[in-house]
């Protein structure tokens, strides 16, 4: 994914009881170009820790909301109100978020991963819940398939069902 991002790179990995979970991030700065914005990013507490594709429209005004709540901010980025923001509000920030995004964050606390993308999929999240019990995501499908070892084929039902009804998941 080098071509996504040409101004930082950064993996975070968590050993987990059933497992681990690696989160890895290529960035491309545009709001806060200083290597305080590079992702994942942890925060402040430390309890959670995302990985961000997109941009918040309203991070400004978020921020400052979250100012007078009493948070502090040590970068200028989207990604650290957006990690604030769900800090303080958890999924409830979703309702408040205005852009195009995908996003994973982990919880530590109750080792719990949450994939996010907005709501008419602009800033796309593909994901790979494997036979192996392994769940993969990624926001582009070769970057996704170079971690899946089994072949992976189009499934004709689904097509069938989506061209036909508009139906893309019955689940």
């Amino acid at each position: 994914m080098q071509h996504r991002g040409p101004d930082g790179e950064g993996v975070s990995v968590f050993d987990l009881a059933d497992g681990s979970l690696a989160l890895g991030h290529r960035r491309l700065s545009i709001i806060d170009l200083s290597a305080a914005g590079l992702q994942p990013m942890k925060s402040a507490d430390g309890r959670y820790t995302i990985t961000f594709n997109g941009e918040i429209y309203n991070y400004v005004e978020l921020r400052t909301e979250l100012q007078t709540l009493g948070h502090r901010f040590r970068t200028a980025t989207d990604t650290e109100v957006l990690l604030t923001a769900w800090s303080h509000w958890r999924e409830d920030c979703l309702l408040r978020l205005d852009g195009m995004f995908a996003f994973a964050i982990f919880d530590q606390l109750r080792s719990r991963l949450v994939c996010v993308r907005d709501q008419f999929g602009i800033k796309p999240l593909f994901f790979h819940s494997g036979r192996d019990g392994n769940f993969r995501f990624a926001s582009e499908v070769p970057a996704l398939l170079e971690t899946i070892d089994t072949p992976i084929a189009l499934d004709w039902q689904r097509i069938h069902a989506f061209l036909l009804w508009g139906d893309y998941d019955d689940g």
